[in-house]
């Protein structure tokens, strides 16, 4: 048996929808998406799902892999206030990507995410023993889901832009 420890999939697919916040504020050519800062400077590993499938094939039909446990993840880990930089480059977003303290944050921008560690796996033994390494780079990747959100975008999304807008008028006149 081989265990697989998978990172948080993206891509085609993701019930989450975990691009579509973001790809939405950007179709909608919004000045600036707003982060909790909590969360702005968390990482958590990431893969596409074409590339995770290749390493669950990779892992099923390698005799070398029986009785190993893997890390399936993308080579980096980026804070998530990177993640959404590279989904505007990707996208051709040229919004600014704002941290700001939760209590300056619309109710539904607060996150309850415990993100005082990092959630990081280093995928080295399964890129090492078996020579794994992703297809699709991750630009292409991003250019993929970002077309599948937006033709696949979630029942009852509710994005607050009033409440952004308030939020960061508020954080502008701190500065």
């Amino acid at each position: 048996m081989t265990v697989l420890r998978l990172p948080a999939i993206y891509g085609p697919g993701d019930p989450l929808h975990r691009l579509y916040r973001y790809v939405r504020r950007m179709d909608d050519r919004r000045p600036a998406i707003l982060l909790d800062e909590r969360v702005a400077s968390w990482r958590w590993s990431r893969g596409y799902v074409q590339n995770v499938g290749e390493a669950v094939a990779l892992t099923a039909l390698e005799a070398r892999a029986s009785g190993r446990t893997y890390n399936v993840a993308e080579r980096r880990t980026f804070t998530e206030l990177d993640w959404v930089r590279r989904i505007a480059a990707a996208h051709g977003w040229g919004g600014q990507v704002i941290a700001l303290p939760p209590e300056l944050l619309p109710e539904q921008m607060r996150l309850p995410l415990a993100t005082e560690q990092d959630m990081v796996v280093d995928s080295g033994r399964l890129r090492g023993e078996l020579g794994y390494s992703e297809r699709v780079p991750l630009n292409l990747a991003l250019e993929r889901t970002i077309a599948w959100e937006r033709a696949n975008p979630p029942p009852d999304v509710f994005l607050d832009y009033a409440g952004e807008d308030e939020a960061l008028a508020r954080a502008r006149g701190r500065s």
